[in-house]
């Protein structure tokens, strides 16, 4: 069983939870480097994975953060891959994607048992039609290649909701997660 501590979206909400060292520290983005790294002290995790939010800069992770990004990695057996930022819903800024560009970088990429994300599929945990838009390439995401566990941030909200074999968790602030 891995336990899992997940960030996302307000960093003065993280560092709350009772839990020991942990397995997998998880960002999924708008968390600056400085509240991902306080967190790591805090749950002293063995790995700590991240995606980039729609507010974080356009740089590198530093050393012992592994960026997710259209990457995966195994951690234990179990696979994580990930996506960061969200739909452009302005004309500037860092981390933000096109609906058919999401679809378009979606397609190849492979099944994992754990995807992490910024933003959430699309009509799922939606808070508007605005900014809060989700991505319609991780709904044809899931339809093809179902990971078991799908977290995301960006919502500002924290709910679980089940879709088909997938379990998709939306965070804000932070969330203890285990995975057997």
């Amino acid at each position: 069983m891995l336990t899992i501590v997940a960030i996302s979206d307000d960093e003065s909400l993280v560092g709350f939870l009772k839990c020991g060292p942990v397995d997998v520290l998880i960002s999924c983005g708008d968390i600056y480097d400085g509240a991902i790294r306080r967190a790591m002290a805090h749950y002293k995790p063995r790995y700590t994975v991240a995606v980039r939010g729609n507010h974080d800069p356009d740089s590198p992770f530093g050393d012992g953060i592994t960026d997710l990004h259209l990457k995966t990695c195994t951690i234990d057996g179990i696979i994580f891959g990930g996506f960061g930022g969200c739909w452009r819903y302005k004309p500037r800024g860092h981390h933000m994607f096109e609906q058919m560009e999401v679809s378009h970088l979606m397609r190849g990429f492979p099944q994992v048992d754990v995807f992490v994300a910024h933003n959430s599929p699309f009509g799922i945990h939606e808070r508007d039609d605005g900014v809060h838009q989700g991505f319609e390439g991780f709904v044809s995401y899931l339809d093809r290649a179902p990971p078991d566990l799908f977290i995301h941030g960006h919502q500002h909200i924290d709910v679980t909701t089940v879709r088909d074999a997938t379990t998709l968790v939306s965070v804000y602030g932070e969330r203890l997660i285990h995975i057997d």
